[in-house]
């Protein structure tokens, strides 16, 4: 029974873990892109929900639906010590990895957009005079066939 119960409560504070690391995806996509208030209400929202599946999982799988006190003390040890021991350096590296990949693929972005601009510049300046020609021409001609009727 006791062996039981120390192995669910180390089974909690694993969950605690997941939960700080879940939190910590969801600090690092806000240090990496900006995002509206609502998108952070979103990932708010989603950050609970999928807490929340996380612990009735684990409730119903490891205690048969069965709360218990300790169940909570350890999701909070978990997530403590993940806070306290984890969360800086995962933190402070998977930033540094997804911005760095951030930049390398707004790069290749703008490696693939400048020639489409450049080529629309070049249409818009050889092709904007002889347009513009057309519709003032047609225009008059629209015009005088309206005054003659």
């Amino acid at each position: 029974m006791i062996n039981n119960q120390a192995l669910l409560f180390c089974v909690f504070i694993i969950n605690g873990l997941l939960i700080g690391l879940l939190f910590d995806f969801f600090r690092i996509l806000r240090k990496s892109f900006k995002t509206s208030d609502i998108i952070t209400y979103i990932e708010d929202i989603l950050f609970w929900i999928l807490t929340g599946i996380i612990l009735l999982y684990s409730i119903f799988t490891f205690n048969n639906g069965e709360i218990r006190f300790y169940m909570f003390l350890g999701v909070i040890l978990g997530c403590i010590i993940y806070m306290l021991l984890f969360s800086r350096y995962i933190v402070n590296t998977i930033t540094k990895i997804v911005l760095f990949f951030k930049k390398i693929i707004i790069k290749i972005i703008n490696i693939i957009i400048y020639p489409l601009k450049t080529l629309i510049k070049m249409l818009n300046k050889i092709l904007k005079k002889p347009i513009s020609f057309i519709i003032i021409n047609f225009r008059k001609n629209h015009l005088l066939k309206q005054n003659k009727s």
